[in-house]
């Protein structure tokens, strides 16, 4: 299968390029306004480049009349733009495979969900916690553990980003979906596969480098905080670390802070086997975080509130989310 890119300049842009490679499939084209693709070297060397758009988007009709065609159209562009490259993708006749999040609202999934009926191609998505192995075997165990009684969670995800970061996209909530849909969307993905539906959802903190609050799942309460400020991580991690991520469940820690770098060749070949994760399967995650987005902060209760608010007062206004 020939696939082309998007956004191949950006962080994630790796792990897509390797899962290409490590399924046996062939990149073929591959864009970016920025230059820096060295990368490509190592994985696909003959690969077409582009930095305008247009010239990509042309190219890739060409391929799309030869005879090889075009398959499938990988996005790793900036969050505010994957709706548009999704498109681009079904027009082209291609199906897509989108990283985190596919869109930063319900509207844009729903506007998503008629294309894809009318081209007759497949959207999927990175749900890659979904793949690890500590988080299959805990959704396993869990109908074993306190059956019939909510789950007491708490999830803290701290990965600190140095002064760069307030001058790029993903500084920007109206670009990035902001804090809980850049780096939470995953976590709120997984919580949604563990223990189904959300019920009731607060928001306790929102900086522009921290949130927090509570969610209640069919079968778990959850206090959560996100953060990429360092001065929120732990005294007693690794010299040098510069990432946190800590759940418990019912008091006892889920291990899960390795297995990550297969989980995108995994991913792909789900979807190269017809079994990628679809609209319907990221939607629940996109509307938890849709309305964290939408909430006012408000002070924390009692067992609702995670342990480090304690240590960030509650701002009298939101900011953006």
């Amino acid at each position: 299968m020939n696939f082309a890119l998007l956004g191949a300049a950006g962080y994630i842009a790796p792990r897509h390029m390797r899962a290409i490679r490590e399924c046996d499939q062939r990149l073929v084209l591959a864009c970016d306004p920025k230059e820096s693709v060295g990368l490509l070297d190592s994985f696909a060397p003959d690969a077409l480049f582009f930095t305008e758009f247009e010239r990509f988007e042309d190219e890739a009709h060409r391929f799309r009349r030869a005879g090889g065609g075009l398959h499938y159209l990988s996005i790793c562009s900036p969050n505010h733009l994957h709706q548009a490259h999704v498109a681009a993708g079904l027009r082209l006749g291609c199906d897509v495979i989108c990283e985190k999040p596919l869109v930063l609202n319900c509207a844009a999934l729903d506007e998503l969900a008629q294309l894809e009926a009318e081209s007759g191609r497949r959207i999927n998505t990175i749900l890659q916690l979904r793949l690890h192995p500590a988080i299959l075997e805990l959704r396993q165990s869990l109908p074993r553990r306190m059956a019939g009684k909510r789950h007491e969670v708490e999830l803290t995800y701290i990965t600190s980003r140095g002064q760069w970061y307030s001058e790029t996209w993903k500084a920007n909530a109206e670009k990035s979906g902001g804090l809980a849909m850049n780096i939470g969307v995953h976590f709120f993905d997984m919580l949604h596969f563990l223990f189904g539906e959300r019920e009731a959802s607060q928001l306790h903190l929102s900086q522009p480098q921290r949130m927090a609050g509570y969610l209640q799942f069919e079968r778990a309460r959850v206090r959560w905080f996100l953060s990429i400020d360092a001065e929120d991580l732990p005294d007693h991690r690794p010299e040098g670390q510069r990432t946190y991520r800590s759940i418990t469940i019912d008091g006892q820690p889920l291990e899960f802070s390795g297995g990550f770098t297969d989980l995108h060749t995994e991913s792909y070949a789900r979807v190269l086997a017809g079994a990628g994760f679809s609209i319907a399967e990221v939607r629940p995650a996109i509307q938890t975080v849709e309305q964290i987005r939408q909430a006012q902060p408000r002070k924390a209760e009692g067992e609702q509130q995670h342990p480090l608010v304690l240590q960030r007062p509650t701002p009298s206004v939101a900011v953006p989310a």
